[in-house]
């Protein structure tokens, strides 16, 4: 089975703010999260995928999930290269 790691984005007040997870079904896990019905703290805005990796086991998925949460330097590189590119109405890698 195929694992994705992806990193979610949501512009509020020019503000970007983002979601790191992981899942096996990359459409299902948004429209979730769009529902009202993913994690706490993805409720109430509208998400879209602005950063995503593929990996073959979930052991993988969740070391990179993890990696990619605790390192700010990472998060803040994914998020100065989606604003550089807002201009394009929100990018979606």
């Amino acid at each position: 089975m195929t694992y994705f790691v992806y990193v979610l984005g949501n512009y509020k007040k020019f503000k970007l703010t983002t979601y790191v997870g992981y899942t096996n079904s990359l459409k299902k896990r948004l429209k979730l999260h769009n529902e009202g019905k993913g994690a706490k703290f993805t409720r109430g805005r509208k998400w879209k995928i602005i950063y995503k990796e593929k990996y073959k086991t979930k052991s993988e998925a969740i070391k990179r999930e993890y990696y990619i949460k605790k390192n700010r330097r990472l998060r803040n590189f994914i998020k100065n290269n989606i604003n550089e590119k807002k201009n394009s109405n929100f990018i979606t890698i």
